[in-house]
């Protein structure tokens, strides 16, 4: 007769359990993944490592952009200006927590459901004072008899109140419809599922002392009292990764078999490499920011960092840039301020071509020095406004101040320079 031993794959939920040796059912009633029990919803998707890690990276590097307010100038420029908004973007949004941890929140919520939510506060004025965020699974999108749209929102206590469309700001990702997002969790759950299972699975083979199973094989029939008893005796002895390597006591001609799967027979670690690129693929993050330097070199990492910065990073800065300046700003102000993030210093390339780059712009005319100064986050110096024009270039349409009847110098018989007429007035 056989008996299963050292086996999590084929428990019955009727055997019992305590903390110490919590069985499969017990995980599952608490939501949490168990082998073939894995579920992945927008909280539990965090458990992979590559969500956590895409999800950090994304939600740290917009907070710590800075995002001040300009206003426009005329005809055309920008100027730094002081607005209520501007202390509310970059100091504290509200008197619980910082800008930082604003940002970073909100971008964790629409990075998981697809949708972030910050209810508007305003003063008796009418002005904004702050923005409180919202759990994106506690607010409704509702609409009235005459079809105005208005949001619910259900608070921790279960109780519920309708917030305005004009006092919700709501930063949609990718949707259908254009009023709501998708949950990129929701979409890709199979593939987080299997990452999910790739690390249960390495959880339970070490667990069992890298043995899958294995099976006892008794010659005779054993009543069902004593093979409750054997089975019981042989997992209290044997099984778990700490009494993996035991000597094994066999009577009555039992004998003892293993049944191992080897782990790169089940491509186990490949799977787990592919799937760090299957999430940094739906989260659109380089592989080598996830550790995976598989790929990566000192000649493709840069570019690598600034094609991050372009295709991944600036899409959801300008959704937050639009509803700032949407919701934040009046009808009136919308034409005179607007917020802009600096990623200015995200797009640098390392010192040598940053500075070669420099030169170009200064010695081209467009740069000055004080500008190229600003970009390296050092103050401005007097006279350092003032622009370079090459000699051997002007403008379309003007004559060269150097030609005969521009006012230049002209050479007399003697081969000596003379003062032009034109520009004497003689």
């Amino acid at each position: 007769m056989k008996i299963p031993f050292i086996s999590n794959f084929f428990e019955k939920r009727s055997e019992s359990s305590n903390l110490s040796d919590p069985k499969r059912w017990l995980y599952e009633a608490f939501g949490i993944p168990f082998g073939r029990g894995i579920r992945v919803s927008e909280s539990t998707a965090m458990r992979s490592t590559a969500v956590l890690a895409c999800v950090r990276i994304l939600a740290e590097t917009v907070a710590s952009l800075p995002l001040p307010i300009y206003r426009r100038l005329n005809p055309r420029g920008k100027a730094r200006a002081n607005h209520p908004v501007g202390d509310i973007l970059q100091r504290a949004p509200n008197p619980r927590m910082t800008a930082f941890t604003f940002r970073e929140t909100m971008m964790a919520h629409i990075l998981l459901w697809g949708n972030c939510y910050a209810e508007i506060e305003y003063s008796s004025e009418g002005e904004v004072t702050a923005l409180w965020p919202i759990p994106p699974h506690r607010v409704e999108h509702m609409e009235t008899a005459e079809g105005d749209p208005f949001f619910r929102v259900t608070t921790s206590n279960g109780q519920q109140h309708n917030v305005p469309f004009y006092a919700m700001f709501h930063i949609p990702g990718l949707g259908f419809d254009g009023k709501k997002g998708i949950s990129v969790i929701r979409w890709a759950q199979q593939s987080i599922e299997l990452s999910l299972a790739t690390e249960q699975f390495g959880i339970e083979f070490f667990l069992n002392g890298t043995n899958v199973g294995a099976v006892a094989t008794h010659p005779g029939t054993l009543t069902d009292t004593a093979y409750e008893r054997l089975s019981k005796s042989l997992r209290e002895k044997y099984e778990g990764l700490g009494k993996a390597h035991r000597l094994m006591l066999l009577e009555e001609g039992m004998t003892f078999s293993k049944n191992t799967i080897p782990p790169n027979d089940a491509q186990f670690l490949e799977t787990r490499k592919f799937q760090i690129l299957e999430i940094a693929r739906l989260f659109r993050v380089p592989p080598h920011m996830l550790a995976d330097l598989e790929r990566a070199t000192f000649s493709n990492i840069e570019q690598q960092g600034i094609d991050f910065v372009t295709h991944t990073v600036r899409p959801w800065l300008i959704r937050w840039e639009q509803t700032i300046n949407w919701k934040l700003f009046t009808g009136k102000e919308q034409k005179k301020y607007y917020a802009e993030f600096l990623i200015e210093g995200f797009l640098r390339g390392e010192t040598k071509s940053r500075y070669e780059a420099y030169s170009i712009g200064r010695n081209g005319g467009w740069l000055s020095v004080n500008e190229i100064r600003e970009k390296e986050n050092m103050n401005p110096i007097e006279g350092g406004d003032e622009y370079l024009r090459p000699l051997n270039m002007t403008e379309v349409g003007k004559e060269d101040p150097k030609d005969d009847g521009g006012g230049g110098e002209t050479d007399n018989e003697d081969g000596e320079g003379t003062k032009g007429t034109a520009a004497t007035g003689e």
